[in-house]
């Protein structure tokens, strides 16, 4: 088969205008949005040192949080008036964590970070694990950056905070009728962290991030009804009540403290979302913003002297239907029946 050299000339919202030698070929853009990706992907090593030093600045800002956010976990939280008739509601069993610290960090940034991995393999799409990575970071530390400014700021204590305050069981006060803690100085000042829950917040920030990241691949809101796409959403959040729920039932936080928390984190998350990615539901939210630019700008190097001829040509075409671009903006279009091979074969002009 003879080979041809494929020139794009022109693109709108649905149709594509080709020029391959002596032909004019029409490609609908869910077709064109595949040749898009296979013929100019952008991966790590050929785009990556690029896109990261156009964001130099909000990865510093992401090194700076975490100063922060080691600095707010150093200091002492307020330490709030705790009365005798108060510990009524505080002398629930001191007990370890259902959910370990460790295993936070786990749920809301390893797991996310290898699910944006999977997509940028079958994508090869490094605008999108960037800005996914990035976004997710983002999420995570600006809620714990909210989550222990408020902690300290509060002092609320903890269910259990009267055995923190007396392991013994014999309680002191004070002559304003303030508690005289005799236990672990670290312990103590955990027990006044109460509101908002962290665990709650973290896994809040970052499964929550995911789910939007999932909503938008999946094209969860695309009107055709397919109840699959939301189960599947709704597993990372569902993963983050439960975090949260294990909260209350080890006694380490009210209920007002996880409610909180899992309201922190999610807006957090959907504000970090919509900075980098449009929204689930939009025709284009299965991709980042950053990528759109890049192909508008790479039309607008590519357009040829008959772009104006190739503009007239397409706008007089009906747009007949939203693109289909899948899970990772690879599917074509139920109704396409034919190959680029058969156009340049049998559509000369």
């Amino acid at each position: 088969m003879k080979r041809y050299n494929l020139i794009k000339i022109f693109s709108n919202n649905q149709r594509t205008l080709f020029k391959v030698g002596h032909y004019h070929i029409r490609l609908r853009e869910e077709e064109f949005g595949q040749r898009e990706v296979q013929l100019g992907s952008h991966t790590m090593s050929s785009h990556g040192y690029a896109v990261a030093r156009v964001h130099m600045h909000d990865w510093i800002m992401l090194l700076l949080l975490v100063l922060i956010e080691i600095t707010l976990y150093m200091i002492h939280p307020f330490y709030r008036f705790v009365g005798k008739e108060m510990m009524t509601d505080l002398k629930y069993p001191l007990k370890s964590n259902t959910v370990p610290v460790w295993a936070v960090p786990m749920l809301a940034i390893v797991l996310p970070i290898v699910i944006f991995l999977v997509v940028y393999v079958r994508r090869r799409d490094i605008y999108d694990l960037h800005h996914a990575i990035l976004g997710l970071l983002f999420s995570i530390l600006v809620t714990a950056v909210i989550t222990d400014a408020i902690k300290d700021a509060v002092g609320r204590p903890r269910p259990d905070f009267f055995w923190r305050c007396f392991p013994d069981g014999k309680d002191v006060y004070d002559k304003w009728g303030d508690v005289i803690c005799h236990g672990d100085k670290n312990v103590i000042k955990e027990g006044h962290k109460s509101f908002p829950s962290g665990h709650t917040s973290w896994s809040f920030a970052g499964l929550g991030f995911l789910s939007l990241y999932l909503s938008g691949k999946l094209k969860a809101f695309d009107r055709k009804g397919h109840v699959a796409k939301l189960c599947i959403i709704f597993l990372p959040l569902l993963a983050a009540s439960l975090v949260a729920v294990s909260r209350v039932d080890d006694y380490w936080h009210h209920w007002q403290d996880v409610f909180a928390g899992g309201l922190i984190g999610l807006v957090v998350a959907t504000f970090c979302y919509l900075q980098f990615f449009p929204p689930p539901h939009h025709p284009e939210g299965w991709g980042p913003y950053a990528y759109f630019t890049m192909l508008e700008e790479s039309r607008g190097m590519a357009q040829g002297p008959n772009s104006q001829n190739g503009s007239q040509e397409a706008q007089s075409e009906n747009q007949d239907g939203q693109s289909q671009h899948g899970c990772i903006g690879l599917s074509l279009a139920e109704n396409q029946t034919s190959t680029l091979e058969d156009e340049l074969e049998s559509g000369r002009r």
